[in-house]
């Protein structure tokens, strides 16, 4: 009788780090995780790698320890994207981690912008040129921190740099490097911008497919974490694609939303697809023969846990009971519109001075006002991504979703009343570590196709219809929040330029985003 093979995912989110067991028929044997805490200015973003490292041993040694040291087969890591760490030739990190809402490069991504290299970059990759990309914040460090650069011997992302803690090795996947603007048709980094900008691309890890094993825990990394040296280490990618993966969206029209500190929100497609660049990304999944069109804001339920600290801190039950005041409240918020840009922007506006706003506020209303008008920016949100994807020509008929604001019915109906599309609720909400052990064990053969994967993993909890009625309602405010945001647009740059002219640069320590 064959052994039922079992995999460890490491996710490191943008508030918790989490060890999650699974076996191949889909169970989850473990799980564990920790918070891990970030550091907040008004520009800054930033986590300590040695902090994930500590705490990583930490889960990996409880969840080893629940299934009573069963050998574990496959281990992979996924995390967030776009966060640069620099480490020395001791892989030892140099610098906090910028994380992927760090607008500190925001000079330096203008500055790229003009490059006259910079034009065919984008068109190949289909990428533009945010301050939360990978070359404005390694411009950032050589511009800002010339010592820190001499010094630097690799730049990684999460994945990567937790990739090396188990192996030594300096790897990442092709879908973390297009962060880089690498090119994964032509499998090359643009090395005519980083020529231009002076920096190697020997700082740059060597690139590998998604579901390659790239060796196993090394015997240090197997002491620390309760391992053993027999796990093979396998490459998935960033948490984003991993979730879109778990989701098991597959077929054209078919979408996701993933919504945990930030909203993930893509579709499938059977064909690569033109984007407009300054609005979302396409990324091919070539081992699955599938085009992924879409891509991530900078809060979903990271909104939900502000508004959680602003009024129901005290509270017992402060998901139940937002939950009911919003439902109380009526449609719309009685005129109340919110802006969810509470650290800027990614898509589809790519707005790094943008911040949230309340929009009507009268005499009348409340925290019950206030909290519905949060709950439905978060279709706004999936009605902007929407927008934007079928511009492509992709036209998307139902929307899967998971993450921890799925665990809010409230908010999955209102989800489905403004976007107009069925809403599939999954059973397993961490889709982004399901989706990464389905890629890991389908590159490593364990199953025939990302579809028999899907079929051990992905279950539908609950179907919700959109209500015509409202979603017509639903039109006109989405509407007035559009107009909203471009009224003020021209507001937030002079607004940033203010603060930063009358306030100290403080960091704010912050657990859970």
């Amino acid at each position: 009788m064959n052994k039922v093979k079992t995999i460890l995912v490491l996710n490191m989110g943008m508030k918790s780090i989490r060890s999650i067991i699974f076996d191949e028929e889909g169970n989850k044997l473990a799980s564990s995780s920790l918070p891990i805490v970030s550091l907040l200015t008004e520009e800054t973003v930033t986590q300590d790698p040695a902090e994930w490292w500590s705490k990583a041993c930490r889960v990996i040694q409880e969840t080893v320890s629940d299934i009573n040291n069963i050998p574990i087969d496959y281990l992979t890591v996924t995390s967030s994207s776009s966060c640069l760490i620099c480490v020395d030739k001791h892989g030892n990190a140099l610098l906090p981690c910028m994380m992927v809402s760090d607008k500190r490069a925001k000079a330096e991504s203008d500055s790229i912008m003009k490059l006259s290299t910079f034009p065919p970059v984008k068109n190949r990759t289909n990428l533009g040129m945010d301050a939360s990309l990978l070359l404005p914040k390694a411009l950032w460090v050589k511009n800002h921190e010339e010592q820190i650069f001499e010094k630097t011997s690799k730049f990684l992302s999460p994945n990567d740099y937790l990739i090396m803690k188990f192996t030594g090795k300096h790897v990442t996947d092709y879908m973390n490097a297009h962060k880089w603007h690498y090119d994964t048709e032509k499998k090359q980094y643009p090395f005519e911008i980083l020529n231009e900008l002076d920096i190697s691309t020997d700082l740059l890890p060597e690139v590998v497919n998604p579901g390659t094993c790239v060796g196993t825990v090394s015997p240090m990394a197997a002491t620390e974490t309760g391992l053993t040296a027999k796990t093979k280490v396998v490459i998935t990618t960033y948490d984003a694609i991993c979730s879109f993966v778990g989701s098991g969206v597959l077929k054209d029209g078919e979408a996701s939303d993933v919504s945990g500190t930030v909203t993930v929100f893509r579709a499938a497609s059977q064909r690569k697809r033109t984007v407009n660049a300054n609005k979302i990304q396409h990324l091919p999944y070539y081992e699955a023969g599938i085009h992924i069109v879409g891509g991530s804001n900078n809060l979903g339920g990271g909104l939900i846990e502000w508004v959680k600290q602003c009024y129901y801190q005290k509270e017992m039950l402060p998901y139940e009971l937002m939950e009911k005041d919003a439902g109380e409240a009526a449609l719309g918020a009685s005129g109340v519109i919110f802006l969810p840009y509470l650290l800027g922007e990614r898509a589809p506006i790519w707005d790094s001075n943008a911040r949230g706003v309340f929009f009507g506020l009268e005499r009348m209303h409340t925290r019950k006002e206030m909290t519905r008008a949060v709950f439905e920016s978060t279709g706004f949100i999936d009605l902007d991504m929407i927008t934007a994807i079928e511009e492509t020509g992709i036209q998307i008929g139902t929307i899967r979703l998971s993450g921890g604001l799925a665990r809010l019915n409230l908010i999955s109906q209102i989800k489905a009343d403004i976007t107009g599309r069925q809403i599939e609720v999954l059973s397993e909400f961490e889709t982004t570590a399901t989706g990464a052990a389905m890629m890991a064990m389908y590159g490593q053969g364990v199953y025939a196709s990302l579809e028999e994967a899907a079929n051990q993993f992905v279950k539908i909890r609950m179907i919700i219809h959109p209500d015509q009625k409202n979603y017509e309602k639903y039109q006109e405010l989405y509407s007035l929040y559009k107009e909203t945001y471009n009224t003020l647009k021209c507001l937030f740059p002079k607004r940033m330029s203010l603060t930063e002219k009358l306030y100290d640069k403080r960091k704010i320590r912050i657990e859970n985003l």
